[in-house]
């Protein structure tokens, strides 16, 4: 490894413990607003059942999003933004198939 990007990479690990420690505050932070998984689910008409099937998800883990129990992270959360923006658009690229009998 080229000995000054191998500088730049142990920098930025002690740079990382000081912010995990909180010694330093880190330069920049991004934040995402909680979704709102039964606004959404409302806004397509779908019963719990089928909006979980929809999503691909338990409709028990669509209950405890809905419930605030827990909340949608990473594909769920993307997905989730998609489905709110775009219902119909979400559902036929998700569902093709059944679009095309």
């Amino acid at each position: 490894m080229d000995e000054k990007l191998f500088q730049e990479l142990a920098s930025s690990i002690h740079e990382a413990g000081k912010i995990q420690r909180g010694a330093t505050k880190a330069s920049r932070t991004f934040e995402f607003k909680d979704v709102d998984v039964r606004q959404v689910r409302a806004k397509t008409g779908l019963s719990q059942l089928q909006f979980a099937a929809l999503l691909g998800v338990s409709a028990a883990t669509l209950r405890n999003w809905e419930q605030g129990r827990r909340q949608p992270t990473g594909p769920a959360r993307a997905l989730l933004r998609i489905v709110n923006a775009k219902p119909r658009l979400a559902f036929e690229a998700l569902h093709s198939e059944l679009l095309a009998a």
